[in-house]
C-alpha cells in the first residue's frame, strides 16, 4: 500500500445496512484503521447491565458513565473491544444488550464520554481510519474527509440482522429495528441523521461486494482529489 494522505472516513446509517461489514472490508483493503462506535456503546451498556445500573434511570447511567475503561482495537482484520480489561466482543452482541443500548446511548453524559474517546482514536490513526456509527459525520467527526450514509429497506435490514443474531426471526427483528431507528433518530443528543455533505448509498439491492466496491471508489476519489 503506497503511503497516502491520512483520510478520515465516516460511515453512518441505521442497523442492518451493512455498515460493519462494509467498513471493515474497506479499511482492510485500503490499509486504514477501523472503529466500530456501536460496539463502544454496546460495551458501556453491557457494563451498566452487569453492574446493576438501572437502565430506566438516566441519572444513574449518567453518574456511572465515567467508570468503565473501554479500549477499542482498530485492526479491521481483528477488531477488539474490552471493558476493564475483559474481552467483551461476544457478550455485547446479546439480545439483552441490543434491547438496552438505545436507552443508554441517549444519555448525554454517555455520549460525551464515548464521543471524546472516538475523537482521540480517530486523531491518533496514522494512516487514516474508517469510523462507523450513527452520528459520526454529524457530531463526532464533522470535518471527516468523506461522509457516507448507508440506507436499506426495513425488510432487507431485518433479513440481514436476523442472520447475524442467531435465533432471531425476521418479523420481530424488523419491529425491533424500526423501534430502535425511532429512538435513535428522535433522541435530543446526537440523533441518527444524515450529514448534509454525506453521500447516500442505498444497499437494498446491492450485494456486500458491490457496496464495498462503491465505498472504496469514493475513498480513492477523495484521496486523489486532495
Amino acid at each position: 500500500m503506497e503511503s497516502a494522505t491520512p483520510v478520515i472516513v465516516a460511515i453512518d446509517g441505521p442497523a442492518g445496512t451493512g455498515k460493519s461489514s462494509t467498513s471493515k472490508a474497506v479499511a482492510a483493503q485500503l490499509g486504514l484503521s477501523y472503529l466500530d462506535t456501536g460496539a463502544q456503546y454496546r460495551a458501556i451498556t453491557w457494563w451498566m447491565v452487569n453492574n446493576g445500573i438501572d437502565i430506566d434511570d438516566p441519572a444513574a447511567i449518567a453518574a456511572a458513565a465515567g467508570k468503565p475503561e473501554i479500549v477499542s482495537g482498530t485492526d479491521p482484520q481483528a477488531p477488539a473491544i474490552s471493558v476493564d480489561g475483559v474481552d467483551v466482543a461476544g457478550p455485547i452482541r446479546t439480545q439483552e444488550v441490543s434491547s438496552k443500548v438505545s436507552a443508554v446511548s441517549a444519555v448525554p453524559e454517555v455520549r460525551a464520554r464515548i464521543t471524546e474517546l472516538q475523537r482521540s482514536i480517530a486523531a491518533s490513526a496514522a494512516n487514516g481510519i474508517v469510523v462507523e456509527g450513527r452520528d459520526i459525520g454529524t457530531t463526532v467527526l464533522p470535518d471527516a474527509h468523506l461522509k457516507i450514509f448507508l440506507t436499506a429497506s426495513p425488510e432487507a435490514r431485518a433479513a440481514r440482522r436476523s442472520g447475524e443474531l442467531k435465533g432471531a426471526d425476521v418479523h420481530s427483528t424488523r419491529e425491533a429495528l424500526i423501534k430502535r431507528d425511532a429512538a435513535d433518530s428522535s433522541r435530543k443528543t446526537s440523533p441518527l441523521a444524515k450529514a448534509d455533505d454525506a453521500v447516500e448509498v442505498d444497499t437494498t439491492e446491492l450485494t456486500l461486494a458491490q457496496v464495498i466496491e462503491c465505498v472504496v471508489t469514493l475513498v480513492e476519489e477523495k484521496r486523489a482529489g486532495k
